[in-house]
């Protein structure tokens, strides 16, 4: 958008090029603003996303710590079980090597029947015991690593989530940079049109003081007379333009296409209109037939009386313009 509207505005007047100017200003504005209500959005996206990535990580070290706790109690039950069936094996070895604890045999050779009872029973409750203390401690091994599979499975899961947390992080992150980037080159370029405005204005005032300056010298060099029918004529006096409408006056228009400044200091451009001071009066806007919109913004040695020149940006449509007589409506 412009990019087109520097484009319209090269050939046009001091007045159209500053209303581009601040057409550009106040799109900057409005694209400023759009951009910093993106940085807000994404500014709370990105606290949300670094929340959550703290939750996560933290979760993540806690499982972290219960895999080690789990780890050590795997050890030591490993350590309980080892030390139970070596205790059974101590108590097999000694049942074996007292030999078969024949009941029978047990009550012979017992002194009452109250010992053999007795034997009888420490040696069932030496086994038992060995053996439970062996099905309580592969019980609880088996338990253990069970849960040290959910717990690798939830860390696992933790860890992706995290991983996806801290690219969205990033993410966010090269987003907010990338707009904070886009919001500085949209003030530089505010900054670079409100200078260009200011610039546009201050010149403005001097080409208005110069055409005050080129009326009060042409007027002061008198009027150019020129020879009709052998009796020498002065040109029509300056025709004065209300506010309010518009007068017209014929006159001969020739089209000219040269680089550079008017002789009031504004550079040349599309709009840009030579004439006599003293017929029309340096600053008043104009419609011309086939040409457009135009201001008195120029003057020339050889423009006198009912005379103009237009401005044409390139010489194929001067010299399509050539020269011709139009009748111009004075604003």
């Amino acid at each position: 958008m412009l990019a087109v509207a520097s484009a319209a505005a090269a050939g046009g007047g001091p007045g159209a090029r500053e209303r581009i100017l601040r057409a550009q200003a106040g799109d900057l504005a409005s694209k400023a603003r759009s951009a910093s209500l993106d940085l807000y959005a994404l500014d709370a996206h990105l606290a949300s996303a670094r929340q959550r990535l703290a939750t996560l990580q933290t979760s993540e070290t806690r499982l972290r710590n219960e895999q080690h706790l789990l780890a050590a109690q795997i050890a030591a039950t490993r350590h309980t079980l080892a030390m139970s069936q070596r205790n059974l094996g101590a108590n097999l070895r000694t049942l074996y090597e007292a030999g078969d604890p024949d009941p029978i045999a047990v009550i012979l050779g017992a002194e009452s029947l109250s010992d053999a009872v007795t034997t009888l029973d420490s040696l069932k409750r030496v086994a038992d015991q060995s053996n439970r203390f062996v099905l309580a401690s592969a019980s609880a091994e088996q338990r253990l690593s069970h849960l040290r599979e959910q717990l690798a499975t939830r860390h696992a899961r933790i860890l992706a989530a995290v991983d996806a947390a801290r690219r969205t992080t990033a993410d966010l992150s090269s987003a907010r940079a990338a707009r904070l980037s886009f919001i500085a080159g949209l003030h530089a370029q505010q900054a670079m049109k409100t200078a260009q405005i200011q610039a546009l204005e201050a010149s403005v005032q001097r080409a208005q003081l110069k055409s005050q300056q080129l009326t009060a010298q042409t007027a002061a060099s008198g009027p150019a007379t020129t020879i009709t029918g052998g009796v020498a004529t002065a040109p029509p006096a300056p025709i004065p333009v209300a506010s309010g409408g518009g007068r017209t006056l014929t006159v001969s228009a020739t089209g000219y296409s040269l680089p550079g400044h008017t002789a009031s200091g504004l550079p040349v451009g599309w709009g840009v209109v030579a004439v006599d001071p003293t017929v029309i009066p340096l600053g008043t806007r104009m419609t011309i037939p086939g040409y457009g919109e135009g201001v008195a913004a120029d003057v020339g040695s050889g423009i006198r009386g009912a005379m103009i020149d237009l401005w044409f940006p390139t010489l194929g449509q001067a010299f399509a313009w050539g020269r011709r007589t139009v009748t111009i409506t004075l604003h």
